[in-house]
């Protein structure tokens, strides 16, 4: 009895750090397998062609046919489909017998409400498609919202854009719930609870709580980020920052600018990019090629011909000679790849390779590969 216990015991625990690891899909040798963030191959490279890991298995090609892996190599869904797309809320969708259909973690084919076009799964909804109008199913298969609109944008941390049949934009969440009703020329995606938007023809502003700032003389307004209170807004063809309120926090007089990011934002003077802080000033001086975001460690990407790495002091602290943006090599990937440090690596190219950098500038594994992804967490 006691030894039964140990042993499931054991594999709880070996569930549980399977489920808490984070894993990135590398290229070695022309194939793909994945390593941890010891940088240890956890899958040895056997496939052509793989997904990064997404709801808790990966899509990999082997041979012919498209199948699904756990995060310690053993097959999901063994190798049967022609085309496939990644598992969101235990759903995916996959092209078997010349026809596509939605499938359980099982491989079950789901019965789910008829649409003229199928969709995949994003944070737990789908559209489906009626005379031309669009509407969402949940990951159960109910329909939340009937095909009344003319579109309905891809879900961003829960929200998403749409425009209804008298041509207006708004935003709905998963639920199918308006979060801001459909009277909009433009709309931009919903961060934090506010979102860019155009009233009428050329007036511009911010809209939250269903409340619609205008913005004085502005004549373009970017979306907010998850992370900034303010962002980048156009007034006589110069660059400035409003907040949620949409007033003017520093004035337009930039020729470019990127929004703000743990308390800094990126600005161009025509010649070269500096820092500002949330006052205005100018923290870091106009002279690199381009930036990036600062982490919330303090450090960002900046260019002099390569990229290297700063700290909040303006000193470079990793040398300006790498390369920060990659072309994903997944199947299917829909999402912009983040640059520069996150949780602790940032990913880089070197002499054609990558790899991932430590803060101290050592590289993880002491490797480089022919490509490779960010590392995403098992869920």
């Amino acid at each position: 009895m006691k030894r039964i216990f140990i042993i499931a015991l054991a594999l709880l625990v070996n569930i549980q750090l399977l489920c808490s690891q984070e894993l990135a899909a590398v290229r070695e040798n022309g194939k793909i397998g994945y390593i941890d963030k010891t940088g240890k191959f956890v899958i040895s490279p056997s496939y052509k062609k793989a997904n990064n890991f997404s709801d808790g298995v990966a899509l990999v090609l082997d041979g012919k046919k498209w199948g699904y892996i756990n995060p310690d190599g053993s097959w999901a869904i063994e190798p049967q489909f022609s085309k496939a797309k990644n598992y969101d809320s235990g759903v995916a969708m996959v092209l078997k017998n010349k026809k596509w259909i939605y499938i359980d973690k099982k491989g079950k084919e789901l019965a789910y409400p008829t649409s003229e076009k199928l969709y995949p799964f994003t944070d737990g909804v789908a559209f489906i498609r009626s005379d031309k109008l669009v509407g969402l199913i949940n990951a159960k298969g109910e329909q939340i919202v009937k095909p009344t609109y003319l579109v309905i944008k891809g879900f961003r941390n829960g929200y998403a854009r749409c425009k209804d049949q008298n041509e207006k934009w708004g935003i709905i969440d998963t639920r199918g719930n308006i979060v801001v009703k459909p009277e909009y020329t433009s709309i931009g995606n919903y961060v934090n609870g506010v979102a860019r938007a155009e009233k009428g023809e050329e007036i511009y502003g911010v809209v939250s709580n269903n409340t619609f700032n205008e913005v004085t003389g502005a004549t373009k307004i970017w979306d907010f980020k998850a992370t900034g209170k303010y962002t980048i807004a156009q007034k006589d063809e110069k660059i400035g920052f409003i907040d949620t309120n949409g007033k003017w926090v520093i004035e337009p007089q930039y020729i470019k600018a990127k929004s703000f990011k743990n308390g800094y934002a990126g600005v161009y003077d025509g010649n070269k990019w500096g820092f500002v802080d949330t006052n205005g000033k100018i923290v870091i001086d106009y002279k690199y090629d381009d930036v990036d975001y600062f982490n919330t460690q303090g450090l960002a990407p900046v260019k002099s011909e390569e990229w290297g790495f700063i700290n909040t002091k303006g000193e470079i602290i990793i040398e300006t000679k790498y390369g920060i943006t990659a072309g994903s090599f997944a199947f299917l990937s829909n999402k912009t790849a983040e640059k520069g440090f996150i949780d602790g690596l940032a990913r880089v190219k070197y002499n054609k390779k990558w790899g991932f950098l430590k803060p101290d500038g050592s590289l993880l594994g002491d490797k480089w590969y022919e490509n490779a992804e960010l590392f995403v967490k098992i869920k």
